[in-house]
């Protein structure tokens, strides 16, 4: 029980640290920080409108609230600065043919009232201004104005956030696992993708990029070294009717990376694999981008994904997404180079060989019979 319990943790503790280890997670976030920025901070004030809407949520929420409390208090306190300056207040105990600059303003409380009326344009009619003073009427004239600004980035950004085409994203989904088999009678690495909304991604194109740690031949050491990984999908990498799932798939070929890989070895190697989707979104035309990653330990090799497409009698095509990322083993050569000496060996044998030694000698053929 003890040993049983102690694998389980130093599996656990080697798990946390391959997430760790991961530039990109399975949901498609970058695990990435900065340290060291010499830029002032008040570079991303210049863009408000980005850096509002890459806030999550509670901040922007904690935003959203405290701008129109602060503006309703700040004019609420100007309000009563008015009301103490024209000595509208009763502690100055106004006489009876006195005209305030606003009516019913009786203390801090009674200007936070008139300040939020004002300005989310709710009017009562128990307080208003008066064309006594003139600075009642610029101050009535600049909370609305400024009131409308707030309202409108605020709100603005509210609705941005929600329709951002991030969340479209989360309705496309790959594969648990990459596998690696042979498709067509060639070695390739297949992934599954498949889009859980009926609305198509118009214009998608699937790419990835392999990131791993090399060293130049100058003796230089690359780490995250970016190398170009093209998917074909049968039906062309342009341009998908993605309206079913997909699989899409990398030749391992001589200018693969994976091409030196073998079963053996597959564990042993340092890389990430990053897939993206780009794509437009159907609904609102705006550009999504989609990625996932997989490690070493997500990688099966000697395995091809399950079927998950069929027929129903009524006509209809249903997709069990319960198969999604199901694999069933078949038989793979264990390393690329295999394969392709296998089919070398293969064609020479139909072809046959040329022996330069063979000489061809002609015989004469006498006969010994008499007649």
């Amino acid at each position: 029980m003890f040993s049983y319990l102690r694998e389980r943790f130093t599996s656990h503790l080697r798990e946390r640290g391959r997430r760790r280890a991961r530039l990109v997670s399975k949901d498609g976030r970058c695990n990435i920080e900065f340290g060291n920025v010499e830029q002032s901070r008040f570079v991303f004030l210049i863009d408000i409108w980005t850096t509002i809407l890459d806030l999550r949520w509670r901040y922007k929420m904690t935003i959203f609230i405290s701008a129109f409390l602060g503006s309703w208090f700040l004019f609420g306190l100007l309000w009563y600065v008015v009301a103490y300056i024209h000595k509208d207040l009763p502690e100055f105990n106004p006489s009876i043919n006195h005209t305030p600059c606003v009516e019913n303003i009786n203390g801090l409380t009674s200007a936070f009232l008139f300040s939020l009326e004002t300005q989310v344009t709710i009017g009562y009619g128990f307080r208003c201004v008066t064309e006594q003073c003139a600075t009642a009427i610029f101050l009535l004239i600049f909370q609305s104005i400024l009131g409308v600004i707030i309202n409108s980035f605020m709100c603005g950004a509210i609705l941005a956030k929600i329709s951002r085409s991030k969340n479209r994203a989360k309705t496309i989904t790959f594969s648990k696992n990459a596998v690696i088999s042979k498709r067509g009678g060639k070695l390739c690495l297949l992934i599954r993708v498949a889009n859980l909304r009926k609305s198509l991604l118009i214009g998608s194109h699937i790419y990835g990029k392999l990131l791993r740690t090399t060293i130049t031949p100058e003796g230089e050491t690359i780490i995250l070294d970016q190398v170009n990984i093209d998917f074909v999908v049968d039906a062309g990498n342009e341009n998908l009717f993605f309206i079913s799932p997909l699989t899409i798939y990398h030749i391992i070929d001589k200018n693969s990376p994976f091409f030196h890989m073998a079963a053996e070895t597959l564990l042993q190697q340092d890389f990430e694999l990053v897939v993206f989707l780009d794509g437009t979104v159907e609904a609102t035309s705006a550009t999504c981008q989609v990625r996932t990653s997989y490690i070493p330990e997500e990688v099966l090799w000697g395995y091809r994904f399950a079927p998950i497409v069929s027929k129903t009698k009524e006509g209809k095509y249903r997709v069990d997404f319960q198969n999604f990322s199901k694999t069933v083993a078949v038989d793979t050569p264990h390393c690329a180079f295999c394969l392709y000496n296998e089919k070398e060996a293969k064609a020479k044998e139909k072809k046959g060989y040329d022996n330069p030694g063979f000489v061809l000698s002609e015989v004469n053929e006498t006969s010994d019979t008499k007649m």
